[in-house]
């Protein structure tokens, strides 16, 4: 029974360790202490912005469906039927700021990054794969002048060979001895 504790814990460890899990975590830490960076953009530059036009408080932006659409002073109670729309555009430009922010700030920058740092490998493997294609040919060469001399064919004389063709290299076995 304690290795089938000890199995799951492990599989809990295991969850708890894989490394999308600890970025979520992060992201959702993160965006929870941005969000109150985003209300106070909202509240102290977008609604003064806003209450240029009308109203600084955009809660105070709402329409009267049905009814006078009256407030009691006393108990703060609506008489009639009220849409807020203000409460919706103000969240609507909270999550619009948030958007571009995380966007322009985050986001951007990293595709940037990872563009940069994959465009840096693909010329890091193509130059390794010329080297790899370039040794290839050189040692089809000498496989190539190894079988001629071999079967007893000679090989056109490279610029630079020792007479003979064969460079100063050892020829293999000779049958004449």
């Amino acid at each position: 029974m304690s290795e089938k504790k000890v199995s799951v814990l492990e599989g809990f460890k295991a969850f708890l360790m894989r490394g999308n899990v600890i970025d979520l975590a992060v992201a959702v830490v993160i965006g929870a202490a941005f969000t109150n960076i985003v209300n106070a953009v909202v509240k102290g530059v977008i609604n003064p912005l806003v209450g240029a036009f009308g109203t600084q408080d955009l809660d105070n932006y709402r329409s009267c469906l049905q009814g006078p659409c009256t407030t009691d002073p006393k108990t703060g109670e609506v008489d009639g039927i009220e849409i807020l729309w203000g409460s919706v555009l103000s969240a609507t430009l909270s999550f619009l700021i948030t958007a571009a922010v995380v966007y322009f700030l985050m986001v951007l920058p990293m595709a940037k990054y990872l563009a940069r740092r994959a465009a840096m490998q693909a010329a890091k493997e193509g130059v390794q794969e010329k080297i790899e294609v370039s040794e290839l040919e050189v040692l089809k060469e000498i496989r190539d002048e190894l079988v001629a001399q071999r079967s007893g064919g000679t090989s056109a004389p490279e610029p630079g060979d020792a007479p003979g063709g064969a460079g100063g290299a050892a020829a293999g076995p000779r049958e004449d001895r």
